[in-house]
């Protein structure tokens, strides 16, 4: 059986992941994939920048005022680091509104030199430190402007929930009715399509030319340059996301999603990619989002140069000695070479 990702201790095999990849243009064409490009998955985070449509959509962040920061961090899952606390209570303040409006819970942040420092002063995470803080603040934001109900905003059938899933469904071409709905980790409803759905997605946020309608292509293209312009905010110190848009400059968007997933678009060329690692293995993701991107021939050495720690992930032991690396092992298969 063909093991895509494999993971090594010293010179030998100790682990293996599976992935599946669906790699498409702004028509929705598959032009590569590996393994089963239509696997139904939850984008969980990858879909960020999407559910951040109708906060630019319905007027929300021009009336307060969303600059590139505060609309990079909408989208993000970040790492709790100062400035993304202090984005985010810039927005709940500009609400009027208190952090405990919040509704995404807590956890430890990503950040732990912070997350240290804040223990040594004897203090507690707060629902701001959420990696989704960013995302619930923008929904905050669209039903105060909306004048919406704001203690059932993370709810379903809440307006803003069902924005957001009319915006993902004409974004990803994918029917409404079809897309299979549960619950995210910071609580708010999570969406169910194609791999190559989620691609194509990300194919028309790198590139929007009207591929929707003007007025959706012009709010695409706001969030995928606020996202390219504060990468920082999409993610943080030292994370996959900020680092990779870091390193291609205008020529990725990028976001991540949990349980091993990856979206990535193109924007010269306007390609959308989406990965998803079967078994939900985090350290396959950067592997194998590189040796896609190395395969499409996209990028230079010194690039890569830069992303290095990420295309052959190493494996440290307890004294973080390297003791091993987790490689790719894969081929993309053309779409053209499918049909023959």
């Amino acid at each position: 059986m063909e093991k895509p990702i494999l993971v090594y201790r010293g010179s030998h095999v100790e682990s293996s992941h599976y992935v599946h990849i669906a790699v498409v243009n702004t028509e929705g064409e598959l032009l590569y994939s590996y393994g089963d490009p239509y696997r139904m998955t939850f984008p969980r985070s990858s879909m960020k920048p999407f559910q951040a449509v109708p906060l630019v959509e319905t007027g929300a962040a021009d009336h307060f005022a969303f600059d590139a920061s505060a609309l990079a961090l909408s989208c993000a899952s970040h790492s709790g680091e100062n400035y993304h606390r202090n984005t985010v209570l810039n927005i709940l303040d500009k609400l009027d509104l208190k952090e405990e409006a919040l509704q995404c819970g807590t956890h430890t942040p990503w950040n732990m030199e912070g997350y240290k420092k804040m223990l040594r002063a004897g203090k507690d995470v707060t629902p701001v430190y959420s990696n989704c803080s960013g995302k619930h603040s923008g929904m905050l934001t669209t039903a105060v402007h909306m004048q919406e109900e704001i203690s059932s905003y993370r709810e379903v059938h809440h307006p803003v929930q069902q924005r957001i899933l009319t915006a993902i469904a004409e974004i990803c071409s994918f029917p409404k009715e079809n897309i299979q709905l549960s619950v995210d980790g910071c609580g708010v409803p999570v969406h169910q399509i194609p791999l190559i759905n989620a691609a194509l997605g990300y194919a028309r946020l790198a590139k929007p030319d009207n591929q929707v309608n003007e007025q959706r292509s012009a709010i695409l293209a706001r969030i995928r340059d606020a996202m390219i312009a504060r990468p920082e905010m999409v993610g943080g110190t030292n994370r996959f996301d900020t680092d990779l848009m870091k390193a291609f400059r205008s020529q990725i968007v990028s976001k991540a999603g949990a349980e091993a997933v990856q979206c990535l678009g193109l924007t010269e060329q306007g390609i959308g990619i989406a990965i998803k690692v079967e078994d939900g293995g985090t350290r396959a993701v950067s592997v194998a989002t590189i040796e896609v991107l190395k395969q499409l021939g996209v990028g230079s050495d010194q690039i890569y140069q830069q992303l290095s720690k990420y295309a052959e992930a190493p494996v440290y032991n307890a004294r973080k000695e390297k003791i091993g690396a987790v490689k790719a092992n894969f081929l993309l298969t053309k779409r053209s070479d499918e049909n023959k």
